[in-house]
């Protein structure tokens, strides 16, 4: 993050920023920013694919694309991105559109049908938990919200998740079931994980023996420079920890190709395939396999997604660029705002000062530039420092996680069931010898109860332990 060094600007110019706005407000501007929209330009790059597929419909192993069977995909489209995303072929999936469609789906079969490796329906269970990496995407909120799925925050660091928050709140509890991974150009503050975090998340110990990790890898080939970033193989590494069925990788050309108009993919296991096989068969007859035929014949090979993006990013780098200069130009040194850098991806995070982020947004949106809202990058859209003005904010001092906490779900919560997943929510982000403090001072044993006294307020709820 861009932190500035000159000294604050002087007070009249406070006047000239007034002009300022009143002049951009007189622009009539209609620019939306909610959403990172591939431009027209950017989109021109994907025009032959309206002309395909050329010649037959045929797959190279003779199937009419045009016709039923292939519930797995084209194994040349898969054969292309199985070393994009780092899943072997046989076990990559290519379906659908959307990949957010595929995690709904895989947490709708996961409450009516249960995991590989499970004890049965997790809509069975009292509780469902996922911890969600704060900043992160709102969409992956809105699934949890929509299903009544418990949300946990867990702070974000230069090297993705707080392991050391994560690991306790996994093995603390078995309602834990899992967490959302944004693990390359991470949305919205572009972290990339660290080889540590990675194999971190694959050998924890966890409470439910059908702990999953939703990888959603979706900025796999964004590159923003000539560095091709690599996260480690999180399939490989739930592997070799004796883990195999952690991790659920998904994928999509929607940012590659045409948005909404693309390929999504998904990655697992062997058990794990064939789990998504079993019970996305019975909504899906099989995918658009004459849309997978052209994906395949436009990219060619993985070189040829490699050469895509090239041209993605001679078109995207000189407005990142220009974004980093104008920041830098206006408000750097004012000690108003700090911003992120990124390597890859779609998006800048400006932090502004706590308390005035949905203030920044409603002027922006006042002069016709829409932001995406406030607290977006927050489980139930509660950014308790409110500094978070463009898509989401780095992570704050370590102690202003205390008074981050779970949305209320929509059914009753009883007593957390295991100390340690409640000692560490109001220290969100301490020490892991902070937490065991809290911990003691609450009662290491099991005979105190621990409850909610958020009271209704989403974003603001702590957890208080009472007494035995």
């Amino acid at each position: 993050m861009a932190t500035p060094t000159r000294p604050a600007a002087p007070a009249e110019a406070l006047d000239q920023a007034r002009a300022d706005w009143d002049a951009l407000v007189a622009r009539g501007l209609s620019l939306d920013l909610t959403r990172g929209k591939p431009s027209a330009e950017q989109l021109d790059l994907s025009a032959p694919l309206l002309s395909l597929p050329a010649g037959d419909h045929l797959t190279r192993d003779g199937e009419d694309t045009r016709n039923y069977a292939g519930d797995r995909g084209l194994p040349e489209l898969r054969e292309i991105f199985a070393p994009l995303l780092q899943v072997p072929a046989g076990q990559l999936l290519a379906d659908g559109n959307s990949s957010l469609a595929l995690m709904h789906d895989c947490l709708v079969h996961a409450l009516i049908d249960g995991v590989p490796g499970g004890k049965g329906r997790w809509l069975d269970e009292e509780r469902v938990v996922f911890l969600c990496p704060v900043p992160g995407f709102d969409r992956h909120f809105d699934l949890c919200d929509r299903f009544g799925i418990e949300m946990v925050p867990v702070p974000m660091t230069a090297d993705g998740p707080d392991m050391d928050v994560v690991e306790l709140l996994a093995a603390g509890d078995p309602a834990v079931k899992g967490i959302w991974c944004v693990p390359k150009y991470s949305n919205p503050d572009g972290t990339v994980y660290a080889d540590e975090t990675v194999e971190r998340l694959a050998r924890m110990a966890t409470a439910a023996s059908d702990f999953r990790i939703f990888w959603d890898d979706a900025y796999a080939v964004h590159h923003l420079t000539e560095e091709e970033v690599v996260v480690r193989d999180v399939l490989a590494a739930c592997a070799g920890h004796g883990n195999p069925d952690r991790a659920l990788v998904f994928g999509s050309t929607s940012k590659i190709t045409h948005a909404g108009a693309g390929v999504a993919f998904f990655g697992a296991s062997p058990a794990n395939v064939d789990w998504r096989l079993t019970y996305g068969n019975g909504r899906s007859i099989g995918p658009d396999k004459v849309n997978q035929l052209r994906h395949a014949q436009f990219l060619q090979n993985t070189d040829g997604v490699r050469a895509h993006m090239a041209a993605h990013r001679e078109l995207l780098r000189p407005k990142f660029d220009a974004v980093q200069r104008i920041f830098e130009a206006e408000l750097g040194g004012t000690g108003l705002a700090e911003w992120t850098r990124p390597r890859g991806g779609y998006f800048v995070t400006l932090t502004v000062s706590d308390g005035c982020a949905r203030e920044v947004v409603r002027r922006c949106a006042e002069a016709g530039v829409r932001l995406t809202p406030a607290g977006a990058a927050h489980p139930g859209g509660g950014d308790p420092a409110d500094n978070a003005a463009a898509r989401g904010d780095q992570a704050g001092p370590r102690g202003d996680w205390r008074r981050v906490a779970p949305r209320p779900p929509r059914r009753s919560q009883p007593a957390l069931r295991h100390p340690a997943l409640a000692a560490v929510l109001p220290v969100c982000g301490r020490s892991r010898a902070g937490a065991a403090r809290l911990q003691r001072r609450v009662g290491g044993k099991h005979g105190g109860g621990v409850h909610r006294t958020d009271h209704g307020d989403p974003g603001r709820g702590l957890l208080a332990a009472a007494e035995p």
